[in-house]
C-alpha cells in the first residue's frame, strides 16, 4: 500500500471540501466567484459580502488610500479590513484603477467580477461643472481599460454602481465602454439594503467618513463584447 504524505492528505481534503461547499449568493455575487473589488472605501462592501459567503478566499479588495490614510479617513476601516484578512480576503492599498493591471500580483490573475462602486475622482469643482465632469469620465474610462484586462473571457462581468440622473449620465458610462470593447450586459437598481452593513462614504475632504446621498442608483454590469 502505498503510503501518502501527511500534508499531501491534508491537501487533497482541503480541495475535497472547497468543492463540496455550498454555493452562496448575496445578489450578483456567488461564493464561488473570484471577486475584485476596487475603490473599496472603509471596505465595508467587501465585508458584507464575506460574512454573506462565510468566506473571503475568493476575494481581492482594494482601495487607493495607503494604510495610514484609511485609518485617518474612515473609523472602521481597520477593522474591516482586519477581519476580511482573517476571513482570508487579499487586501491591497494604494491601487490606482487606472493602472491597475500593472500591479505585480493583480496582473496574474483574472477575475469573475470586477466591481466599483460609485468611482469619483473626490470634490474637486462643483459636481455639475464641465471639468468635474470630466475628470470623472477620465476615472471611468481608465478603470474600463484596466478592468478589461483582468476580466475572465468566459462569463466575466465589470460591475459599476452609479448614481443616476443629471450630471452622472453626462459621465457618458456605456459610451466609454463600448469604446474600449465591453458591451452593456444588463442594468439594475441598487438598493443599500441589498448589502447589510455596507456604508457609502464621501471618502474626500473634511467629512470622508461621512456618507452621500445615493437617490436613484443603478449597477451597470458590462462584459466583454466578443464581436469587437
Amino acid at each position: 500500500m502505498e503510503l501518502v504524505p501527511e500534508n499531501e492528505r491534508r491537501t487533497e481534503s482541503s480541495d475535497e471540501e472547497d468543492e463540496e461547499e455550498e454555493e452562496v449568493w448575496r445578489k450578483h455575487y456567488s461564493s464561488r466567484h473570484r471577486i475584485l473589488l476596487v475603490g473599496e472605501g472603509d471596505f465595508s462592501f467587501a465585508l458584507c459580502l464575506a460574512k454573506h459567503f462565510g468566506s473571503a478566499r475568493n476575494i481581492v479588495a482594494t482601495c487607493l488610500d495607503s494604510q495610514d490614510d484609511l485609518e485617518k479617513k474612515y473609523s472602521d476601516g481597520i477593522r474591516n479590513v482586519r477581519e476580511l484578512e482573517e476571513r482570508g480576503c487579499l487586501v491591497f492599498y494604494g491601487i490606482d484603477v487606472r493602472n491597475m493591471s500593472t500591479h505585480f500580483f493583480l496582473r496574474t490573475q483574472r477575475f469573475d467580477r470586477i466591481v466599483y462602486n460609485f468611482p469619483h475622482v473626490g470634490f474637486l469643482y462643483r459636481e455639475d461643472s464641465f471639468c468635474q465632469i470630466q475628470l470623472n469620465k477620465e476615472l471611468v474610462e481608465g478603470f474600463l481599460r484596466n478592468a478589461r484586462v483582468l476580466l475572465k473571457k468566459v462569463d466575466g462581468e465589470i460591475h459599476v454602481s452609479h448614481k443616476e440622473g443629471e450630471p452622472y449620465n453626462k459621465w457618458e458610462l456605456v459610451e466609454e465602454a463600448m469604446k474600449i470593447g465591453l458591451k452593456l450586459q444588463e442594468t439594475v437598481p441598487f438598493y443599500k439594503n441589498d448589502y447589510p452593513g455596507y456604508q457609502n462614504k464621501r471618502a474626500d475632504g473634511g467629512h470622508s467618513n461621512a456618507p452621500f446621498w445615493l437617490g436613484d442608483c443603478s449597477t451597470y454590469k458590462f462584459k466583454l463584447n466578443q464581436s469587437a
